[in-house]
Formats: C-alpha cells, structure tokens, sequence
C-alpha cells in the first residue's frame, strides 16, 4: 500500500502482448495521426491564407482544428512511443499534464461544436440579423470563452483529481490517463468529490447536446419551408 506522494510515476495499459503486435499498433498510430494532422493543418493553412475565408464559420473551423491537433498531440505520441519501446512507464508531472491538456481540448473542442451549431442556426434561421449577433468582435468573444471555459474545466477536475491520495497501486487500465481510471486507484471517501464534479461536467455537456440537436432541428424546419421548384 502506497499514498500517491511515493508513487512517481504510472504503468499505462500495454496495447498488445508481443512486440510484433506493439510495432503494429505504432504504425497504426502513425497513420491516423498523420492523416489527422495533415487534414487540420490544411484546414488552418487555407483560412489563415485564404482572405475570402475570413468568415465567423471558417474562423470556428480554425480554432477547432487547433483543438483537434491538440488532443492528439497529447495522447498519441505517448502511446506510439511506448509501443516502439515496449515500455509502459509515465511520469506523475507527465500524468497531471496529459490529464490536463486533453481535458483542456476536448472540453474546449466540445464548446465550439456548440458555437458553431449557433452559428449556422442564426445564419439560416435569422440571416437579417447574423451580422448583428456574429459580428468579428462578438465571435471572438465567443471563441476565447470556449477557450477560457476549457481551461477553468480542466483545471479543475486536474486540481480535483489530484488531491485525491491514492493507495491501490500504479497502474491504470488504459493506455493514455483519464480520470476514471485514476479514481480506481482511490483509498478515500475524496474521490467523491470529483465525482461530484463529472457529473456537472456531464449535465453542461447534456445542455449542450440538447441545443444542438434542437438547432439542427429548427434548421431543418426552416429549409424544408423554402419553397422550391
């Protein structure tokens, strides 16, 4: 038994048993990642390039590139690197950072799904007013608080996380670290705490797959009502 000021570092889940299959998941890894990098970093070339592109549409699309880069910029390259070395090992400061950035991403990934669901909604749904409600300033007030709500996100729940003291060992049942996992490895009653804490996280997010669908649902409503030939 251990409290989590001894551990130093943390045994990731080990993809495959034997090393032939280990180099086949790196390949693997190595193709989605490239693949993913090359079509976001398209994506950001062309509109940070392209003036005509310069739309609050295509201004979202650019932040949400960045955020896909950089939820896997912090889980793949660790994962790749310990099926080519056939090692498990990451550190505790490695821990909290990965746990931390990818929280910061796809929280923030999921806010700018959210704003740009908004965002068709007016243009389709209220197109007199979309230079109004979308204007230049007003979008990256939206942006930056998809950001900045993210970060608050992640922070807390990484603070949360690692307060916890944890006694059932180092090794966590997946192959990048996430909280679920580390909670397992709580001895305490504080792992209620961020429990409590996942599942505000999980009603925002419900909110805000509720608005979505309910706009696309009003998008719909209003295409089907254009009268065509």
């Amino acid at each position: 038994m251990s409290n989590s000021s001894s551990i130093s570092h943390f045994f990731l889940l080990a993809l495959a048993d034997t090393q032939q299959l280990q180099l086949l998941h790196f390949c693997l890894f190595l193709a989605i990642s490239l693949a993913a990098l090359l079509a976001n970093g398209l994506i950001i070339s062309a509109v940070a390039c392209g003036h005509h592109l310069h739309t609050p549409m295509f201004f979202f699309l650019l932040n949400l590139a960045l955020t896909d880069l950089g939820s896997i910029c912090t889980t793949v390259p660790k994962a790749m690197h310990n099926s080519l070395w056939d090692t498990r090992n990451i550190s505790y400061s490695g821990r909290a950072a990965q746990v931390f950035l990818f929280l910061f991403f796809m929280s923030a990934e999921y806010f700018l799904l959210t704003i740009m669901c908004y965002n068709r909604y007016v243009s389709i749904c209220k197109p007199l007013h979309y230079r109004t409600l979308l204007g230049s300033r007003a979008c990256a007030h939206m942006a930056a608080a998809a950001w900045a709500s993210g970060f608050l996100n992640a922070l807390l729940h990484t603070a949360n996380t690692f307060s916890v003291p944890l006694c059932q060992g180092n090794a966590l049942g997946q192959f990048f670290c996430e909280i679920p996992q580390i909670l397992k490895l709580s001895c305490s009653k504080s792992y209620l705490r961020e429990l409590g804490l996942i599942a505000v996280s999980a009603c925002l997010t419900l909110g805000c797959f509720v608005f979505i669908v309910f706009s696309y649902v009003q998008i719909f409503r209003a295409v089907l009502r254009i009268p065509s030939e």
